[in-house]
């Protein structure tokens, strides 16, 4: 049996409160479906990013990433969509959108 000391020196917490670095989670979350076939959703993201990372996306969900990626509004780089979609950047690369295999479109903008 390990003495108590030896047990939680293994096992690095972060404060109640505080993020372990290079994660994120989602602190608000609000949907608007008022208009038909289409659905407004806005959420803020907490990051504790490591030196070199800026909040992003990563799979559908707020993430750490490479600070090169945002800068160079590359956002298809830090891989936003799900396996199965596709990523294409909007034109004016304010954004980028995510295509499912049936074709429904989900486009994302930065602020």
């Amino acid at each position: 049996m390990f003495p108590s000391s030896d047990v939680t020196s293994c096992f690095r917490l972060p404060p109640l409160g505080q993020l372990a670095a290079g994660t994120c989670e989602i602190v608000t979350l609000d949907r608007d479906s008022s208009q038909p076939r289409r659905t407004i959703a806005r959420q803020t993201a907490r990051c504790a990013c490591k030196r070199g990372q800026i909040a992003g996306t990563m799979r559908a969900r707020p993430a750490c990433v490479d600070a090169r990626i945002v800068r160079t509004r590359q956002w298809c780089d830090m891989m936003p969509c799900l396996e199965d979609e596709g990523c294409d950047l909007l034109v004016n690369r304010s954004g980028w959108t995510c295509t499912q295999p049936g074709g429904r479109v989900k486009t994302t903008t930065a602020l």
